[in-house]
């Protein structure tokens, strides 16, 4: 038995969301994901791109967004497996006018209690200060939360914005410490699984080449090790969504889906 983790930023209403969301339902279909992390997810009077997405696929799904958000958009975990707790975190803004999240749920997986963290930081090239605010939050809040060593290893899973060599990241796979008082390590599955350089936002996809950007791997699937069961492993991981439906791009993002072992 393994375990399917996704995770897509859905680039909430913006282009042709009526051609999109077939296109990102199809991947669905295709990834059969056990879990699936969503960013840029708005809901707000009825319309619910959550629900929409997870219509007829038997998710169930946790929501949330910054208590003091000024747009109806956050972040969604969509579950095949029953959800037994789940929390909402502000994360900091350094300042700036953004208001991020990490979305937190508890699933009761056939592997045994699943944790599950999805988050989408700070976008802006020149805002790796916050993201590294943002990040030793999270990883605080993980090991606030999960002290049960029966438990899956925590799942970490989202648009991180910043590519593989930035501090941000390297914080998270323990090649530095970021001024905190000790390192964590949590294994990039991609890195440690995947082939190519996994490229997420793509000048190849329309969507994003308006944006005039350079490609770059900004969309993650991380697991904190070491397991003494050896659960979490990485043993697979691809770039998806990235294949247009009818002509059409799910997003402006191509998603990551990991196989993990339990």
């Amino acid at each position: 038995m393994s375990l399917r983790i996704g995770t897509l930023n859905i680039w909430n209403r913006l282009g042709p969301w009526e051609e999109r969301l077939p296109a990102i339902r199809e991947g669905v279909l295709a990834e059969c994901v056990d879990v699936l992390f969503l960013q840029e997810v708005v809901n707000l009077d009825g319309f619910n791109q959550a629900e929409l997405i997870a219509e007829g696929h038997n998710y169930a799904i946790v929501y949330g967004r910054h208590t003091g958000a000024q747009l109806p958009m956050g972040n969604a975990i969509l579950s095949r497996f029953p959800i037994l707790h789940q929390e909402v975190f502000d994360l900091p803004t350094g300042n700036t006018i953004e208001r991020r999240t990490c979305v937190y749920a508890l699933l009761d997986a056939p592997c045994g209690k699943l944790p599950v963290f999805n988050t989408h930081l700070n976008w802006r090239f020149d805002e790796g200060h916050v993201r590294e605010l943002q990040v030793r939050l999270i990883a605080d809040l993980v090991q606030k939360i999960c002290t049960d060593e029966s438990w899956y290893p925590p799942v970490l899973a989202g648009d991180f914005n910043a590519e593989p060599d930035s501090d941000e990241i390297r914080f998270l796979r323990g090649l530095t410490s970021l001024g905190a008082p000790r390192r964590v390590y949590y294994a990039d599955a991609f890195a440690a699984a995947g082939e190519g350089l996994g490229i997420t936002f793509a000048r190849r996809n329309p969507f994003a080449a308006q944006l005039h950007q350079p490609n770059r791997r900004i969309d993650y699937i991380f697991v904190r090790g070491y397991d003494e069961r050896f659960r979490g492993t990485p043993l697979e991981a691809h770039v998806a969504f990235d294949t247009p439906n009818h002509g059409v791009f799910a997003s402006d993002h191509f998603g990551v889906v990991a196989t993990l072992s339990t």
